[in-house]
């Protein structure tokens, strides 16, 4: 028995020894391949590797600012070789550093977003050569989260700037399409001074794409009523035409469908849902012009583009 139990241990023993001596083999070669990456054609590829921009504080004898420099303009190299197929794990990390070194160096927040945006371009390829096509939605994300990650950086560390979170609304509003994000981003934005007066426009078709109509048309309204020249009232205009078309059309088409519910099919006209009780009254557009209307879908549209009137 005591001759069993000590083969089984020698066994054991091999084995984990086989296990150990096989991850490391792993290790090594996952290195090797990564070494054999683009990247070692950029010196200075392992600041990657840096735990935190602090560190380098201490290290740069107060040259903090020289520092940040160098680090930003190998960046800008090293996010410009498109052969570095992993180079956007590191971005928020690497411009984290430069930030860290000097809060108040303002290019490399806008810099750094704009990469990460663009580099969503990038991200298709890179998957399929990585064989992670299932996984682009994920890192389309983290490069967006990047982007915001930076950009907030540059408003806490700058907040009388307005250009961060006017840029963090631009690409939730653009890029994301998340409006309700979007709108918080503007909101912030106007608040600093110096903003530029069409953020509160950004901000109000915000509002719109989110869905929230009754406040949209209040900002719209609001926007028209203050406007400073004509251009901008035209504009607020505009929007008022198109806010109410979409308030309507929902309105109308709601109406149709109980028509259809009721008599079978849809009305043959709008006045017929108000005949029926659906509708107080048909409505018209913000020019006091009739919606035109197709029964064979029960939709409605305008008379004329909300952009071209």
């Amino acid at each position: 028995m005591k001759t069993r139990a000590k083969v089984r241990r020698g066994s054991a023993t091999i084995l984990l020894v086989l296990l150990l001596l096989a991850g490391a083999a792993g290790i090594v070669g996952f290195k090797a391949a990564t070494d054999r990456a683009v990247r070692r054609k950029l010196p200075g590829s392992s600041i990657i590797y840096i735990p935190s921009g602090k560190f380098l504080r201490f290290a740069t004898f107060g040259y903090r600012g020289l520092a940040a420099d160098l680090i930003y303009l190998w960046a800008i190299q090293y996010y410009s070789t498109p052969a570095i197929d992993d180079r956007f794990d590191h971005l928020d990390h690497v411009f984290a550093i430069v930030n860290e070194l000097d809060p108040r160096y303002q290019d490399p927040y806008e810099v750094g977003a704009m990469i990460a945006v663009d580099g969503l371009r990038d991200i298709p390829s890179i998957a399929r050569r990585a064989g992670r096509e299932k996984d682009i939605p994920a890192m389309g994300g983290s490069l967006l989260r990047s982007a915001f990650a930076i950009l907030d950086r540059g408003a806490a560390n700058n907040p009388d700037q307005w250009i961060y979170p006017f840029e963090a609304g631009h690409i939730a509003l653009m890029t994301l399409k998340d409006y309700a994000l979007a709108e918080s981003y503007f909101t912030r934005c106007m608040k600093i001074p110096g903003a530029p007066e069409f953020v509160e426009r950004l901000r109000a078709n915000a509002i719109f794409r989110k869905g929230d109509l009754k406040t949209s048309w209040d900002t719209w309204l609001d926007i028209y009523k203050r406007a400073p020249d004509e251009r901008t009232r035209k504009i607020a205009s505009n929007h008022l035409y198109n806010v109410k078309a979409t308030i309507d059309g929902a309105a109308i088409e709601e109406a149709a469908a109980k028509y259809r519910e009721r008599f079978g099919r849809l009305p043959a006209g709008l006045a017929d849902l108000a005949r029926a009780g659906l509708l107080k009254e048909v409505p018209k557009d913000l020019d006091g012009k009739d919606y035109i209307y197709d029964p064979a879908t029960g939709k409605v549209k305008t008379v004329i583009s909300p952009w071209r009137r």
